[in-house]
């Protein structure tokens, strides 16, 4: 009886080693080409493994080709004054909206630790747990999208998964551009939005 449980503590030892031994996933690398030029970010799925599941699950599945860039925030142009953030969105591919999959459980950023500072990817949503495919990348620091932040009433924040390692100037190349009122975001809206060429795992 003795030998069985000391083979029993051994082998929970075992197991308990192994998992210790488990290395977390490692970043993907996804290249977004615009028509302005490409983007090339890093997906985070050690820390946001839903987020960065379901991002990862549109790239592979060429949502965003053919998707745009739909809307960019600035001082200038900001539909509002009361929080102020500066971001630019991307739209999946709109030939495509039905087949989108189930909106992905909100990964708040008190939990991946991963905050919404310059370059960071991170889904668009109204409620929580609402987002689906748009994303944005942050442009400078914008703490009012972490969890507790002011941007959303119910003070959840956003989900961020990941982070732009080359390609920002082309990400402020695409801020900057022309924004009128006749689109879904108002004075935000890019006019005409810019197209996504491509995204894909590099």
């Amino acid at each position: 009886m003795i030998s069985g449980m000391l083979g029993n503590l051994f082998l929970t030892l075992a197991l308990i080693q192994g998992q210790a031994t488990v290395a977390p996933p490692q970043p993907v690398m996804v290249v977004i080409q615009t028509e302005l030029g490409a983007i090339v970010v890093e997906v985070d799925l050690a820390h946001a493994p839903l987020t960065a599941a379901n991002f990862l699950g549109y790239v592979d599945k060429k949502f965003y080709d053919g998707g745009v860039i739909n809307r960019s925030v600035r001082p200038d142009n900001t539909t509002r004054h009361d929080v102020e953030i500066q971001v630019v969105q991307f739209q999946s591919d709109r030939a495509r909206n039905g087949e989108l999959r189930p909106a992905v459980p909100l990964e708040r950023t008190n939990v991946t630790a991963i905050k919404h500072g310059d370059g960071v990817l991170s889904m668009a949503r109204s409620g929580p747990d609402t987002a689906t495919s748009s994303f944005f990348i942050a442009i400078g620091n914008q703490p009012e999208l972490d969890f507790g932040g002011k941007r959303n009433a119910d003070g959840q924040g956003f989900g961020a998964f990941g982070r732009v390692v080359s390609g920002m100037d082309v990400v402020k190349k695409i801020q900057m551009s022309k924004t009128g009122t006749g689109g879904a975001y108002g004075t935000e809206t890019l006019e005409p939005p810019i197209r996504v060429i491509s995204a894909a795992r590099k």
